[in-house]
């Protein structure tokens, strides 16, 4: 029966490849309806995950309607054009820091386009940083204090009854491991991207036959008008990230400063984030209805439901065969603890969403009894939604490279996100057992 339902699952997960955008979570919804009509209990909607999303969205697009994302853009342009040579490894550790202050990888669109256009001026290949620049947004939200994943992961890592009394990891001390294992892994990542593969544009053909056609364009440095309230809008939201993770120091257990929390981080940052959007709303004067209608307020929304519709049925799937996988992958699992990288990697490529990821599977690694140590590394491996190339930053940086030189080849698999991105999780888990075993 369990093959049964595994083949459901992945024709849900093909379909909604094939249909793209929104119908990823549209077959997902299919996929739970089917399990449903061959008796599997469905499993637990992530509401808390989608809820955190929504307000960091919210917050987010009244930020660009009042032009802060233009500000964030036209400083990122700046950095990148005054050391262009180095734009290979610039450009991840500009959307690492972007991902980490949203909480979103969306916020890196906006970037790739700037990042594409330097590139073409320096002659190299823009699939080189803009490859780099996407594996590092998709692994940020590993470690960004507002993301839904560490959000979730810090509170599944504070509850003594999944973890086991005595064992429990604090949000303070869980952002103190992957924020270096993160940017270390990123940084050198992009280092062996620029040492190891020819970036000299002129040396690809495609480049060449598109560039005899007409078919490249040199836009230059594009003059940006900044509205009058965007530094206050990004302002706003930058203390509304710094009062998440200070509400989130004051009410760890570990520090013992507030015994009984009022609400959980979850309800804080829902709280802080609608607050900021309504702050932005007033002060920089945002019109409500143009929110609706912005990039990233629509770009979120879908990815609401995309992780509504497969998440749902990720955790269908696994807690109707939780005791399977326990007896099945259980002893695996001890003796070679990074095979629980692996599975959230290859997963995470499937369920489309670090987020969704870690809540489907990240329960059942802990009913494995794995030690917080291999939890915590292994998380950064949640990130591989490189692996197919239907995510929307990377299908966008392929638009967006008019050179060619970022393509999607003919095997699916073959693409320039699949190394970067895979070097990238493979530091980010080994970094993460370095610093977890020094810290914890």
């Amino acid at each position: 029966m369990i093959a049964v339902e595994f083949i459901i699952v992945l024709l849900a997960i093909f379909l909604g490849a094939r249909l793209g955008g929104l119908g990823i979570g549209f077959a997902g919804g299919l996929g739970v309806l089917v399990l449903a009509a061959i008796g599997v209990k469905p499993g637990t909607i992530p509401f808390d995950v989608i809820s955190i999303i929504m307000a960091v969205i919210a917050a987010i697009s009244a930020m660009q309607i009042a032009g802060g994302l233009d500000y964030l853009v036209d400083q990122t342009e700046k950095l990148l054009r005054k050391n262009p040579k180095y734009i290979t490894i610039l450009a991840p550790i500009v959307t690492y820091f972007l991902t980490l202050f949203a909480g979103t990888g969306n916020i890196s669109l906006a970037t790739l386009p700037v990042i594409a256009e330097v590139a073409k001026e320096q002659g190299i290949k823009p699939c080189r940083p803009l490859s780099t620049a996407v594996v590092a947004a998709q692994i940020g939200i590993t470690a960004s204090p507002i993301s839904a994943a560490v959000v979730y992961m810090a509170s599944v890592m504070e509850d003594a009854s999944m973890v086991g009394a005595g064992h429990t990891v604090s949000y303070l001390t869980l952002l103190a491991i992957l924020l270096p294992a993160t940017f270390l892994a990123i940084v050198i990542m992009s280092l062996i991207i620029a040492w190891l593969f020819n970036s000299k544009l002129s040396d690809d053909p495609v480049y060449q036959a598109r560039l005899a056609e007409g078919l490249i364009e040199l836009r230059g440095s594009q003059v940006k008008t900044i509205k009058p309230g965007a530094k206050l809008s990004v302002l706003l939201f930058l203390l509304g990230v710094v009062s998440v993770v200070i509400y989130a120091i004051i009410n760890s257990q570990s520090l013992g400063i507030v015994e009984t929390p009022l609400m959980n981080t979850t309800s804080a940052i829902l709280i802080i984030m609608l607050s900021v959007a309504t702050f932005i709303t007033l002060f920089c004067r945002v019109q409500t209805d143009a929110i609706l209608n912005s990039s990233t307020f629509k770009a979120g929304m879908s990815a609401c439901i995309c992780i509504l519709g497969v998440a749902w049925l990720g955790d269908t799937f696994v807690q109707h065969n939780l005791e399977w996988i326990k007896a099945t992958a259980g002893d695996l699992i001890h003796e070679h603890s990074w095979m629980l990288a692996v599975i959230f990697f290859f997963c995470s490529a499937l369920l489309y969403s670090q987020a969704a990821t870690a809540k489907a599977l990240m329960p059942m690694a802990l009913a494995l009894h794995v030690t917080p140590l291999t939890a915590i590394a292994s998380f950064s491996a949640v990130s591989g939604l490189f692996i197919l190339p239907t995510y929307p930053t990377l299908v966008a940086a392929v638009q967006m490279d008019d050179t060619g030189t970022t393509r999607i080849g003919r095997f699916v698999f073959n693409h320039p996100f699949f190394i970067p991105g895979t070097i990238a999780v493979i530091l980010a888990v080994l970094f993460g057992f370095l610093f977890g075993g020094m810290i914890l």
